[in-house]
């Protein structure tokens, strides 16, 4: 049976979240929801509970209830984890335990009603396991861990953690949580691969739901002389539970502007509460950091007819654009990353193993730290993602490591 959106069922709630979410932080444009991705190498290191899980016979598991009162003491929900780490084949232990301390360190930002839920969930989106994690007994969002496939895109998957939390946490969590997750992101060199960005009118807009698809055909929506695609759905002829879709998730950005009280409280409540969700994504862009720590900005950048939609909510902002970017292909990437690696091989393999082996661990980590060194320059225009993709399995590519011709960079 499919849970009930929390969101619908507080309905009443969330608008009060909203105006004093706006007061707090002197705008009016709400983040949504946000989906961010790490390296496993970047995430974060596990912590010395979960490496040494507790000895002893931990107490029984209670039933799924008892966790929705978020009321058990810290120390009874770390020997359930624990439990459940100890459970982990070893293969899989590390990136779960660096899993389960980002879904720690996201609930510590997001505030005191959230937890992390004891037990390991099946994975969503291709990734094979999630921690859960819960405000009121409902899932809010999760961090995904390990491949659910072997396949070379999955493979590269499996070297990455994923959070993705849903509209219930970002509503709900206290002040300053973006400002903290924005943090968050770039502690761990994370991509930040979505992003919703919501202005919300709570007495209707000054052009009603109707008058768009004029708008539309006047190219009020039109960015750089291009017009946007288009779409419906809802009941126009009667006025209801209308939304109107401008661009493309394919794109990276895509506006629905739809009718929100209807959504919340239905269409007889008659509620003028109307809202501009601008969905951001990672397909032909970068997305910022900065996007969570100054939302009214890229909001307001994303064409004039948004930054007008802002003024109107009393809020002036020059705006931020955030642009498409030509993608690469992969065998772009690959290409790069297997002459590097051809250079490593001829040129630097010795003087690397001789490091290797007579300097201390801590002294060869300093070396090679890359959190502090620079990529080559051939690498430097390439994500993260990008490449940990095209690392897979470079090195099956050579039929010997031994230096076969010149070396180059």
């Amino acid at each position: 049976m499919t849970r009930a959106n929390p969101l619908v069922i507080e309905g009443g709630e969330v608008k009060l979240r909203l105006m004093a979410e706006r007061s707090a932080h002197q705008t009016p444009v709400h983040i949504d929801w946000v989906r961010f991705t790490c390296l496993l190498r970047n995430a974060p290191a596990p912590s010395a509970d979960a490496l040494f899980p507790m000895s002893g016979n931990p107490m029984p598991l209670p039933d799924r209830g008892y966790w929705r009162d978020c009321d058990q003491p810290l120390s009874y929900r770390q020997a359930q984890w624990s439990k459940v780490l100890k459970d982990i084949p070893n293969a899989e232990f590390v990136p779960s335990a660096q899993a389960l301390d980002l879904a720690h360190e996201i609930c510590k930002a997001l505030g005191k009603d959230f937890s992390v839920f004891p037990e390991i969930r099946k994975g969503h989106d291709f990734y094979k396991s999630r921690w859960s994690i819960e405000r009121a007994g409902s899932e809010c969002g999760w961090v995904g861990f390990l491949a659910s496939g072997d396949s070379p895109r999955q493979s590269a998957q499996a070297l990455t953690i994923h959070a993705n939390l849903y509209g219930h946490a970002c509503t709900f969590a206290e002040p300053g949580w973006n400002q903290r997750i924005a943090d968050i992101v770039d502690d761990h060199d994370a991509k930040l691969t979505r992003a919703d960005l919501a202005l919300d009118f709570f007495d209707g807009m000054q052009k009603s739901m109707g008058a768009l698809p004029d708008d539309y055909r006047a190219g009020l929506f039109d960015v750089n002389g291009k017009r946007p695609k288009v779409s419906q759905a809802g009941d126009w002829i009667n006025g209801a539970e209308r939304s109107l879709y401008i661009g493309s998730k394919q794109a990276g950005k895509q506006t629905n502007v739809y009718e929100k009280g209807d959504q919340l409280f239905g269409p007889a409540s008659n509620s003028p509460w109307v809202r501009i969700e601008l969905r951001y994504g990672n397909k032909l862009r970068v997305l910022p950091s900065e996007m969570l720590r100054r939302p009214a900005d890229f909001f307001a950048g994303a064409s004039d007819w948004h930054a007008l939609q802002l003024a109107q909510a009393d809020h002036i902002s020059a705006g931020q654009t955030c642009p498409t970017e030509k993608a690469l292909p992969i065998q772009t990437v690959k290409a790069e990353v297997t002459r590097n690696v051809r250079w490593a091989i001829n040129t630097a393999k010795a003087t690397i193993a001789t490091c290797f082996e007579f300097m201390s661990l801590e002294e060869f980590h300093d070396l090679i730290n890359w959190k502090v060194s620079k990529r080559p320059g051939r690498l430097q225009r390439f994500s993260s993602s990008d490449l940990a993709q095209a690392f897979t399995g470079v090195m099956s590519t050579f039929s010997t490591v031994e230096s076969t011709g010149p070396a180059f960079a």
